[in-house]
């Protein structure tokens, strides 16, 4: 018998059994590929929402996790995950720099938020009002992350690659039973998935798409991540990652045209050098109503628990949430009240 069952590797699959393998638990993992986010996910881990300047949700207790989690994961998988960058926000106007400031003096946000304006030295940039620069920002290479990761635990017969089947799951007294696995608890990290679990799709997961473009620009030599209408991401090579969008309609893994035009009006605004489009990615968003994770123990079936619901934050996210899960099962700790999915027992009925 194994301490976990965990269904799903995307980021907060991921996380959280690297959270088990610290603690000393056993664990195997079922997963299929059905879900992209994770994969198509830019990687960028940014304390501060660059549209309104405002402080995301725990962002200082997810950067303490960070650096040394994924780290870690590097010694481990022997790749390079982490990506320290620069996140400049680039200012269309005076006012959005005096904006800049005020948000600079408010609490939480002065450590994350230079106070000197950065000026624009690359003429392949519109960029005349200069750029706002955040701190403590960089990418994680997450196509990377899984591939490795995934490698790591089949090499440890640790991993089926299948799609999990719910009508295979038993519950017994003090354990479950999913074909021929024994397990103590089983963890959902199913991503958009979890519209499929009939355990919990109740949750109000809604989901977002989306996309980006992957351009190749010789002329750009650009190091820094640069936020404007779109985010534009060095991915190294000439290539950088310009997106994304956010449709909420459209719940399929596949690139629109409707959306590279999308992109590449925005692109256009500030860029100034040609570029080719390489490729085009998709996938769907995890993401919430309030905007805030699920996470926590089925108030019916206390053997069946959830992580998800990161959105778009997930490389921050994923480990935080992780270890709030780990703690609560297993040293029985509180989950933050904003994440625990008691704020939806309702929607439960009584079982």
């Amino acid at each position: 018998m194994v301490d976990y069952l965990v269904v799903g590797l995307g980021l907060a699959g991921i996380s959280f059994c690297e959270t088990l393998e610290q603690g000393g638990k056993s664990f195997i993992v079922v997963s299929d590929k059905s879900q992209k986010a994770s994969t198509v996910a830019g990687g960028l881990y940014n304390p501060v929402t660059l549209k309104r300047f405002t402080l995301s949700w725990k962002a200082h207790e997810q950067l303490a996790l960070l650096p040394q989690f994924y780290a870690g994961l590097e010694e481990k998988l022997g790749v390079q995950l982490d990506h320290p960058l620069r996140v400049l926000r680039r200012f269309t106007s005076i006012a959005e720099q005096n904006q800049w400031f005020e948000a600079s003096d408010k609490p939480g946000l002065e450590p994350l938020m230079s106070t000197s304006l950065i000026p624009n030295t690359n003429a392949a940039i519109e960029a005349q009002h200069s750029y706002g620069e955040v701190l403590r920002t960089g990418r994680v290479d997450t196509k990377l992350l899984q591939r490795s990761y995934r490698n790591y635990l089949l090499d440890r017969n640790l991993l089926r690659e299948e799609s999990f089947e719910f009508n295979s799951l038993a519950f017994r007294e003090d354990h479950l039973l999913y074909k021929n696995i024994k397990a103590k608890h089983l963890v959902f990290a199913l991503g958009f998935g979890l519209k499929q679990n009939p355990y919990f799709n109740c949750l109000p997961l809604i989901g977002s798409k989306g996309e980006y473009l992957m351009i190749k620009a010789p002329d750009l030599k650009e190091t820094h991540i640069i936020k404007s209408p779109v985010f534009l991401i060095p991915q190294g090579n000439h290539i950088y990652r310009v997106g994304a969008t956010y449709k909420r309609e459209d719940k399929t893994n596949k690139p629109t045209t409707e959306a590279r035009e999308e992109l590449e009006v925005k692109l256009k605004s500030f860029l100034k050098c040609d570029y080719e489009v390489v490729d085009q990615l998709a996938g769907i968003r995890p993401t919430t109503g309030d905007r805030r994770p699920l996470v926590g123990q089925h108030p019916h079936f206390p053997s069946l628990y959830i992580l998800n619901g990161f959105g778009s934050r997930g490389v921050m996210i994923a480990p935080y949430a992780s270890k709030a899960l780990y703690n609560y099962i297993e040293n029985q700790a509180e989950l933050p009240a904003e994440m625990d999915i008691k704020r939806f027992k309702k929607r439960f009925g009584r079982g």
